[in-house]
């Protein structure tokens, strides 16, 4: 490919509506533009990694075993509302009408498509396991898109799906499926961690994601370096080590005037916020007041919540609290208005001197006892875990980071064959629900994520395994006619050993070639000088070390064809 033939507008200036290096650098590069918030036009580089990221999930998914077929983007409402999701999914679920009137959605996820496509099909255990796969667009109609790709409107997406007889086979597809997921993560250049996960509106009991490590990223995840425990923070349990609180055990009522806040009361009673007990008052999805009470140097994990009090819990106004006898600052568990539940920590539940609002204005207790002061409704985990805290495997101090999902692998079991009738005849004849795995690849996400990794202050530093180019060729001055001859002569030894080359053919000034070359992160870059030309040398650069060699123009192919075999994964 030559230069003067690509279809890539760069830009000078930093996009004013990018905040992410990816997105910053996508849209300066050329390789991405803007149709819409939240949709873009994938332009011919960026499509040529996009292929390559394609072409490494299908290799890694053939391998194990699963089977590529093309499902409708378009699909009949009527399946999202056997499964009970169609109204449970939310606004992001694009839900469209035909002309006659009939209700479709475009498909975020296929978990109802491909079991609705199945349930009539797949009648024995003889012919399980079933292991299918799509690549295709899906479409998710958030409310804030940002981040160029990280977060679309519409996006490209491997979404997978296991069918199993026994949770013994789907365990085995499941682990097939990790550590496929983290071939595809190493082939693409990606530092990531798999990390226990909440499986969200997928549903299922087992999720674990694999998160490319990145300041910038949408997720807060811990690890431990110890064992190698991970978990993103809606996730993520702990076994933290609570201070007990001031006092002899004995409960006693001490007067804190005006103290209503964490901080306030862990410095009247000279304890860390550790030693003291947060309360918050809820009213949960079915409209019930709760108590739910946590360590108080620590939030309330909202995905947790959910899953405790129901999608669409909330925090109760003034109004309410007044409405339920409690007092904003100073609520705890003793002596707790009668009718409303009271949802503990599990990490509280050795404690036995707490110090806790005594749900009287200007009083706190110190000495509270669960059990014998009061009895808890349930203990529940209910905190987000940060770094710090001991990991919950081997008790070593956790470590933050963010990353961004870049791919899940979940056990959905039964939840959507059982819904929608889908079951085959067992080994004794008797009908079974199909136990159900659901594996997916954010493909478009997956690029985004490389450049978040793979960047300087010049521009994109590509893995070679999908650079949309392995190699440039610049020849400053192409109208010299041994420049044209050698450039000539190298690319077609280069691509006659198998390495995607694009040339730099453009009669502009080198700085600028220099420029646009490192801002489109080729992995190898080949400068043919004045200089070099005249010694029979060219210059080598390598993208990713900024090291430079000259090199003899008779050895120069070999070397790099060398090289950028040796790193295809």
């Amino acid at each position: 490919m030559k230069m003067s033939k690509l279809y890539a507008p760069t830009l000078k200036e930093d996009p004013a509506e990018a905040e992410l290096a990816s997105h910053r650098l996508m849209l300066r590069a050329g390789l991405i533009r803007k149709q819409a918030a939240g949709l873009y036009s994938y332009l011919p580089l960026a499509w040529r990694s996009l292929r390559k990221i394609e072409d490494i999930v299908r290799d890694e998914m053939d391998a194990a075993g699963a089977q590529e077929l093309l499902m409708p983007i378009m699909v009949d409402a009527q399946v999202w509302r056997e499964s009970g999701r169609y109204n449970a999914y939310g606004p992001e679920l694009m839900r469209i009408d035909d002309r006659h009137n009939r209700e479709f959605v475009l498909g975020p996820t296929h978990e109802e498509t491909v079991t609705d496509l199945i349930k009539n099909e797949l009648k024995s255990y003889k012919q399980l396991p079933v292991n299918l796969y799509q690549i295709q667009d899906k479409f998710r109609d958030e409310m804030r898109p940002r981040f160029g790709l990280m977060r679309g409107r519409e996006f490209i997406m491997k979404d997978g799906y296991s069918f199993n007889a026994t949770q013994e086979s789907l365990q085995e597809t499941y682990d097939e499926m990790k550590q496929a997921y983290a071939n595809i993560c190493e082939r693409c250049g990606l530092k990531a961690l798999p990390v226990v996960a909440d499986s969200g509106q997928i549903g299922g009991d087992t999720s674990v994601e694999f998160m490319a490590l990145a300041d910038a990223g949408e997720a807060a995840l811990v690890y431990c370096d110890a064992c190698g425990y991970a978990a993103d923070d809606e996730a993520a349990s702990t076994q933290v080590i609570v201070t007990e609180g001031p006092g002899d055990g004995t409960l006693s009522k001490v007067h804190t005037p005006g103290m209503g806040t964490i901080a306030a009361v862990a410095e009247f009673f000279g304890f860390p916020e550790n030693g003291t007990r947060k309360a918050l008052a809820i009213i949960d999805a079915e409209g019930n007041p709760v108590v739910a009470i946590v360590p108080g140097d620590h939030e309330l994990n909202d995905c947790k919540a959910e899953h405790v009090f129901g999608e669409g819990y909330r925090m109760m106004t003034d109004e309410e609290l007044e409405a339920h006898g409690l007092f904003k600052g100073f609520i705890g568990p003793v002596n707790l208005p009668e009718g409303i539940r009271l949802v503990c920590d599990v990490t509280l539940r050795d404690s036995q001197k707490w110090a806790c609002g005594a749900n009287e204005v200007d009083y706190h207790f110190t000495g509270a006892c669960p059990g014998r002061d009061f009895t808890p409704d349930a203990w529940e985990d209910l905190i987000t875990v940060v770094a710090g805290d001991p990991c919950p495997h081997c008790g070593a101090p956790l470590a933050g980071a963010r990353g961004i999902e870049v791919s899940q692998v979940f056990q959905l079991g039964t939840k959507y064959s059982e819904a929608m009738g889908a079951t085959f005849a067992d080994e004794n004849g008797e009908e079974k629900p199909f136990l159900m795995g659901c594996y997916g690849v954010g493909v478009s996400r997956t690029l985004a994520a490389s450049v978040e990794q793979h960047h300087d202050g010049h521009g994109i530093i590509w893995p070679v395994s999908i650079a949309p180019y392995e190699v440039s060729i610049m020849p400053l001055d192409p109208t010299i006619e041994e420049c044209a001859e050698v450039c000539s002569r190298l690319t077609d030894e280069l691509c006659a050993a198998g390495i995607e080359v694009i040339v730099d053919d453009r009669d502009i000034r080198p700085g600028v070639k220099f420029a646009d070359n490192d801002l489109m992160g080729f992995p190898y870059q080949i400068v043919l000088g004045k200089r070099g030309l005249k010694n029979g040398t060219v210059e080598l650069k390598d993208r990713a070390t900024g090291e430079r060699e000259d090199v003899a123009i008779d050895e120069v192919a070999a070397k790099v064809a060398d090289l950028v075999i040796s790193q295809r994964r």
